[in-house]
């Protein structure tokens, strides 16, 4: 492999450089491979241009700045300027077949935005909008990368790729569904840094954590790999159902990998919104309404949802735990309706609050015996040391709730032990009547696995780390639980009403939903009703009002004065409060830059 397109490994599997050294000049940035100084790129401060380096690359001025970064996330172009996104620290977190993965601890922009002093004051307005989405960014949870291997693949997919495929560079192996920074890779792409083009997951693996398990005499490894789709990217208010393209929300793959004396195996499950075209709206309610959004497209919608899986998944089974009334249960017969319409996917519903209103975790069983026959046809996939395949997944389980969180985070890990147990069985390290529940030690570690990887999902989701941990951690509620999920619950009231908009908007310009056209009007303009500039006059009017009647109150026996000034205070806030439920929606953080589908 030439040295300029990365650096390699063994002389065939594509290696990327990992330890950057960044100079900063008056008029560029120069970034170059610590490994290899003669292999790096500029990028003009001025316009954003990215020239690789050549041999003449001589520069007599010293940078005014040096420092280390590992990795180049990409770059975006906004109104006035370009903007470059760098790793300034990462983790190390695990390891995936045997090739370190790393988690970005921290990212930041760099600014190439010299041609600003010359826009006009309404393209200033819009570029300081977008670098407050571009900070949001930076802050981004669960992102991770390897150096060496794409992680976007299944174990099975990898094992089935024609031969030579990991020779390629690492960003054309991977799964674009899964690759976060897709839409900033392509200046790097035009300029032909291979070697400096890193495939960042998130979401896409929201979780990377092994653990040993030491079972009898045997010494295994498991780990979790999740990976969010980007098709439809978002947050938990602002992202629901499905676009007219059958993209769902909180679309995610999670995959369970076994290592037992070099033999392994993998469980792929996957989870997804409802595929319909609905909304919930965020108004200041706690549980806003459901809207199914009636549209002439919404069969072609599930039809193309589900055919893109069996194309990628094989044998369906949809399972759904949304209740069966309420503003759910209609969402949930609407789901049901569409899917009888089709003949290769089996549905099935499974009201989850009913069965373990008790917070019984046993009860899933119910679930188990009828999808048990599906599940383990489907199976799993193995190989052995020599890479060969003995075994093969054959479809998938999709699960969903109204989240595609901690409903479905339950019931996956739920799945996932029974797995398990068939693979150990096999393996001979337990009995036909032996399960790891029976060994509390490592029964404890890989329900602890699977409850993190849920927070870490549900964090990057809906803001907040995820509810009902315990059942899958303990297999029951406890008060400690519960106080945990109570707060979670406030901290997500809290985000999904008022800062959620934000974040779906960096989420969109990130991501490439919104592409900024200097030629096109403003998407600030279209918005004269800022409603968060009102919310903080209404909530001090009427905690005003509460307190001023509270006290008038006090004092009301004691003339007819006093007792007016009471009604008429209560009455005003009465009044506000009033005005601000009839008009709750426009008091929340709403997204402005693209439109819910």
């Amino acid at each position: 492999m030439d040295g300029g397109d990365g650096a390699s490994s063994g002389g065939s599997r594509f290696k990327l450089y990992d330890q950057l050294e960044l100079q900063e000049f008056q008029d560029k940035y120069v970034i170059k491979s610590i490994e290899s100084p003669n292999q790096g790129f500029s990028i003009g401060r001025r316009d954003g241009n990215v020239e690789p380096l050549t041999g003449d690359d001589t520069c007599s001025l010293n940078p005014s700045k040096v420092s280390t970064i590992y990795g180049v996330v990409g770059t975006i172009r906004l109104v006035a300027g370009t903007y470059v996104l760098v790793i300034t620290s990462r983790k190390e977190v695990g390891t995936f077949l045997g090739f370190p993965i790393f988690k970005v601890m921290s990212m930041t922009f760099l600014s190439c935005n010299e041609a600003l002093k010359f826009s006009s004051s309404q393209e200033k307005q819009d570029e300081a909008y977008f670098r407050t989405l571009l900070r949001t960014v930076e802050s981004t949870p669960g992102l991770y990368y390897s150096y060496e291997a794409d992680i976007t693949l299944n174990l099975q997919r990898r094992y089935k790729l024609a031969e030579g495929w990991m020779t390629k560079p690492i960003w054309k192996q991977a799964d674009p569904r899964f690759v976060w920074n897709r839409n900033l890779l392509e200046d790097l792409i035009e300029s032909k840094l291979d070697g400096f083009i890193i495939p960042i997951l998130q979401g896409n693996i929201l979780t990377f954590q092994s653990v040993q398990l030491n079972l009898k005499s045997s010494h295994a490894t498991i780990s979790l790999l999740s990976r969010r789709c980007t098709r439809r990217l978002g947050t938990r208010m602002w992202r629901r159902g499905a676009n007219l393209e059958g993209d769902t929300a909180n679309f995610i793959e999670t995959e369970q990998l076994f290592e037992l004396e070099g033999f392994r195996s993998s469980l792929l499950q996957i989870r997804g919104s409802i595929p319909l075209l609905w909304e919930q709206i965020v108004d200041l309610s706690y549980k806003p309404r459901l809207r199914i959004i009636n549209h002439e497209q919404t069969s072609n919608v599930v039809e193309r949802h589900f055919h893109d899986l069996l194309q990628r998944y094989r044998e369906t089974v949809a399972v759904d735990l949304t209740d069966k009334h309420g503003d759910e249960g209609e969402l949930s017969a609407a789901y049901a309706a569409e899917m009888q319409k089709l003949r290769d996917v089996r549905y099935v519903s499974f009201d989850f609050h009913h069965y373990n209103g008790n917070a019984n975790f046993d009860n899933l069983n119910v679930l188990y015996d009828q999808i048990s026959e599906d599940f383990e046809k489907q199976g799993y996939f193995l190989v052995d040391m020599e890479g060969n395949i003995l075994e093969e997944q054959k479809g998938v389980i999709r699960v969903n709730c109204i989240d595609c969180l901690d409903r479905t985070n339950v019931t996956q890990s739920f799945l996932a032990e029974k797995s398990l147990n068939v693979q150990l069985q096999r393996f001979e390290v337990f009995t036909s009547s032996e399960c790891i529940s029976m060994f509390p030690e490592e029964y404890g570690k890989f329900r602890t696995l699977w409850a993190e990887q849920g927070d870490e999902i549900s964090l990057e989701y809906a803001g907040t780390n995820a509810l009902k941990g315990d059942l899958i951690r303990y297999g029951k509620q406890t008060v400690a639980g519960l106080i945990k999920d109570g707060m979670s619950a406030i901290s997500r009231y809290y985000l999904n009403n008022f800062h959620d908009g934000v974040r779906q908007d960096a989420m969109d310009l990130i991501s490439g939903h919104y592409t900024v056209n200097r030629n096109s009007p403003s998407p600030f303009r279209l918005n004269g009703f800022e409603s968060l500039s009102y919310l903080p006059v209404a909530s001090a009017l009427i905690v005003g009002g509460l307190t001023l009647t509270s006290f008038t109150l006090q004092n009301a026996g004691r003339s007819a004065q006093q007792f007016m000034s009471s009604v008429i205070w209560a009455g005003v806030t009465a009044g506000v409060m009033a005005v601000v439920k009839v008009n709750g929606r426009q008091f929340c953080s709403r997204p402005r830059l693209c439109g819910l589908l």
